[in-house]
Order: structure tokens, then sequence, then C-alpha cells
């Protein structure tokens, strides 16, 4: 398996946390030194571990908040 690189440039928040202890979080992440994108997924306490995730542009992530707010929760 390829190694990962990664560099969490900003964490925005999190949006949820497990029993134990792992946060879902929407963070600005640059992969393997490539642009940062925004991603959600899940991490553990250190920030070591992660489980699987969605990666989303600028412009995808504004798509997705329009959808979002077109919504009736």
């Amino acid at each position: 398996m390829a190694d990962i690189r990664f560099e969490i440039k900003q964490s925005i928040g999190s949006i949820s946390e497990s029993s134990k202890g792992w946060a879902k979080e929407l963070n600005l992440i640059s992969w393997n030194d490539k642009e940062p994108k925004y991603d959600l997924r899940d991490w553990d306490p250190t920030h070591e571990k992660m489980g699987k995730g969605v990666t989303l542009t600028a412009e995808e992530l504004k798509k997705l908040r329009e959808l979002l707010n077109k919504m009736e929760l």
C-alpha cells in the first residue's frame, strides 16, 4: 500500500464523537502535498488514524451547502 501523507491546514469543526473518542470532523487537508481540499471523516483523538471519508473541492462544498439549505429537517 502506498504511503499517504496529509497535513491538516485548517480544522473547521467536529460534527460528532463516538464512545471510543473518534470524532467526525470537517477539515481542510492537503493530501500528498497537493492543493488542500475539504474533508469529512472520522479521526482518532491523536489524528494518526482515520476512517473512510469524503473529500470535496470548494465548489463541491458550496454545491453541497446549497443542497442542504434546501432540505427540510
